[in-house]
């Protein structure tokens, strides 16, 4: 079939396995060019492996340091009428360099909130792995099934505690427009915590302790977003946010209760970038598409594998890495600086649907949403004939 990209609002409902090939190789060339990451994992775990950070986080632990990696995800495989998910032709891909490296790759796909997904993960390390050094928690799930209960949870993009009236850019109308967004009642705070929050991380943790298979010394994190002024209304001080406070607290306590272990887990605040999951909040593709104009111009712009290997080559992976005073990682601060927030803040208020392609990157914006689902790569042939189907092994 010839693969053009479908979009509808802030999703594309296809993806092009021979871009979403290009784009992993790209990531690992990246890695490649940046030589060896200081403090190298043997064994790493990463927990939604197949898009965004978590993939990134892949490929900085195969690449960067040679690592054997195990990779957890949710993805649909294609079919003769309709291609695989982005995630699916990503993994395919991984697998493919990294099989051609020599380097040990397999990935589980199912649903990571589950009992079942965890009782096969423990049994393939194992198998294979022995002991896991690295866990990486990077999951983006809009809903989620209670292993016990059953009982089906749905997240919600909300604020909380008033209305709130903001700028977005609708990617459908091409427009910049006002919205107004009512606040989240508790259960829409609950159910959106029950969802992102720290509950399933915290549970992954137990799991593989219990089971023998987390390494001395074992590093652990989950990945956030904090944001700043701009941002704070729908995500900071929303239901998102409450989520995101409940990630410090499951981090202060599987510190606590794995210090035997001498366990270390965090929190990891990264900038802001185009992703599957940031694309549908309001406010986050006019704030993206001002942030990526300012910061290109200051030659500050850096995208997931910049964002993922300085990450481990000078934080995560230190025995004690500097911390904010909420005991997190920070790689956002290219973003959030007072510099690059003044020239965002200056622009937004003047912004509108007229003037934004010279105030704002929305090309950029686009191009990268695009490069999420394998479209617009330089040497993708996107006319021609090309199987849909991509296998793991």
């Amino acid at each position: 079939m010839v693969i053009k990209p479908k979009v509808r609002g802030f999703i594309c409902t296809n993806a092009h396995p021979a871009g979403c090939t290009a784009s992993v190789k790209e990531q690992i060339a990246y890695v490649k060019s940046k030589g060896d990451i200081s403090t190298k994992p043997k064994n790493v775990l990463v927990i939604g492996c197949s898009t965004g950070y978590g993939l990134a986080s892949r490929i900085t632990s195969a690449f960067g340091a040679g690592a054997k990696t195990l990779g957890i995800c949710f993805e649909k495989p294609p079919t003769e009428r309709k291609t695989g998910t982005a995630g699916w032709y990503n993994t395919a891909a991984f697998h493919s360099e990294a099989k051609q490296a020599d380097l040990y790759a397999k990935t589980i796909n199912g649903d990571a909130f589950s009992h079942a997904i965890k009782d096969e993960t423990i049994e393939l390390i194992k198998q294979d792995l022995g002991k896991i050094d690295l866990v990486v928690y990077s999951l983006a799930s809009p809903r989620r099934n209670d292993p016990d209960t059953g009982d089906a949870y749905v997240s919600t993009l909300k604020p909380v505690g008033e209305p709130v009236v903001s700028k977005t850019f609708d990617t459908n109308k091409k427009e910049v427009h006002e919205i107004s967004l009512e606040p989240a009642n508790q259960d829409e705070i609950n159910n959106t915590i029950k969802v992102m929050g720290g509950e399933d991380w915290e549970l992954w943790i137990k799991r593989l302790s219990d089971a023998g298979v987390l390494a001395e010394n074992c590093v652990t994190s989950s990945y956030t977003y904090i944001g700043k002024e701009l941002t704070q209304p729908i995500y900071g001080h929303a239901t998102i946010g409450k989520a995101k406070e409940d990630l410090d607290r499951a981090s202060t306590a599987l510190n606590s209760d794995y210090s035997d272990l001498g366990l270390r887990a965090y929190v990891t605040s990264l900038k802001a970038v185009v992703t599957q999951a940031s694309s549908a909040i309001p406010v986050m593709p006019l704030y993206i598409s001002l942030m990526y104009q300012v910061m290109k111009e200051e030659g500050t712009h850096e995208g997931v594998i910049e964002q993922i290997y300085g990450l481990f080559d000078t934080l995560l992976l230190e025995q004690s890495p500097e911390m904010d005073e909420s005991k997190r990682l920070r790689m956002d601060g290219v973003e959030t600086n007072d510099h690059i927030q003044g020239k965002i803040k200056a622009i937004w208020p003047n912004v509108t649907t007229e003037n934004f392609p010279e105030l704002g990157d929305y090309k950029g914006y686009n191009e990268d949403f695009l490069k999420l689902f394998g479209f617009g790569f330089d040497g993708v042939d996107y006319d021609a004939d090309i199987s849909p189907f991509a296998d793991w092994e």
